[in-house]
């Protein structure tokens, strides 16, 4: 793939990662929408735009998937969408980004893997800052929503985990969507309500169809051009994007904790993927 390509594709692939923090807050802040409708709205167009591209392709492939991986994906969606009640846009895309990249740290550490010096160092200056950022104080994030974002980030690390089984990872994605739209709407019926502004879904739709169903096919057709370790060095700017669109559109504002955990968090987790040993990279 020419460069210029490569950068473009990359490029907007992280600002859709972004974009789900953003247009997750700004439904639920500005609009009011109901955290369950989001998740299955958001869930249920990512769904229809992954089969779409599945269906496009020649030969048409079919969708894959299973429901252990559909499970995880409808925690991290309803995790994340009820974090967003009481999270700024910046503090939820940290936390989600931090809870993703050191729970993939556990498989390696469960199976007795010895973990070289510069990632141990990574793995405690990111847990640092994690402590910094949530200890008790006027500018701390709401407890529960932080609780709820961590945990949306590690069901999204055992989605990441359980989806890299497949070897379609498009169909793979497109089967577990549509099976988690089913929890999602029985947890819509359960928990949710009716009213949504045209807006607010069109922002729940944005979310599913482009931000999550387009903006993954754009991350696996890039993934093998910038290999594993530019490519988990390129997240860390996702973080940094949704705080930016927070600032821009929702006028929200750093406090210097966040700023501070920041600095560690990502620093820490920069660490952690330029530590890895050469043969893994």
């Amino acid at each position: 793939m020419p460069l210029p390509r490569l950068l473009l594709l990359t490029l907007l692939t992280l600002m859709a990662f972004a974009a789900n923090s953003l247009l997750c807050r700004l439904a639920l802040f500005d609009e009011r929408m109901d955290p369950a409708l989001f998740t299955l709205l958001r869930l249920t167009s990512g769904a229809l735009m992954l089969l779409l591209l599945c269906a496009l392709r020649r030969p048409p492939q079919p969708r894959q998937g299973d429901w252990g991986g559909a499970l995880a994906l409808i925690g991290y969606g309803a995790a994340f969408s009820f974090a967003y009640l009481t999270l700024t846009t910046g503090t939820g895309a940290l936390l989600l980004f931090a809870a993703v990249q050191l729970s993939m740290l556990a498989p390696p550490l469960l199976r007795g893997e010895r973990l070289p010096p510069r990632q141990w160092a990574g793995l405690l200056l990111a847990m640092a800052g994690l402590i910094l950022l949530l200890l008790p104080g006027i500018t701390a994030p709401d407890p529960l929503g932080a609780a709820l974002m961590i945990a949306a980030g590690i069901a999204w690390a055992c989605y990441t985990l359980r989806a890299s089984r497949f070897a379609d990872p498009i169909a793979a994605n497109a089967g577990h969507f549509l099976r988690a739209s089913l929890p999602a709407a029985l947890l819509y019926l359960w928990l949710g309500h009716l009213e949504a502004s045209p807006l607010a879904i069109g922002y729940a739709l944005t979310s599913g169809a482009l931000a999550s169903g387009l903006g993954y096919a754009l991350w696996y057709r890039v993934l093998p051009q910038l290999g594993r370790t530019l490519a988990a060095s390129v997240q860390l700017l996702v973080p940094l994007l949704a705080a930016l669109g927070g600032l821009i559109w929702l006028d929200e504002s750093w406090s210097m904790r966040l700023l501070l955990s920041s600095i560690a968090i990502l620093g820490g987790i920069a660490l952690v993927i330029w530590g890895r040993p050469s043969q893994s990279q």
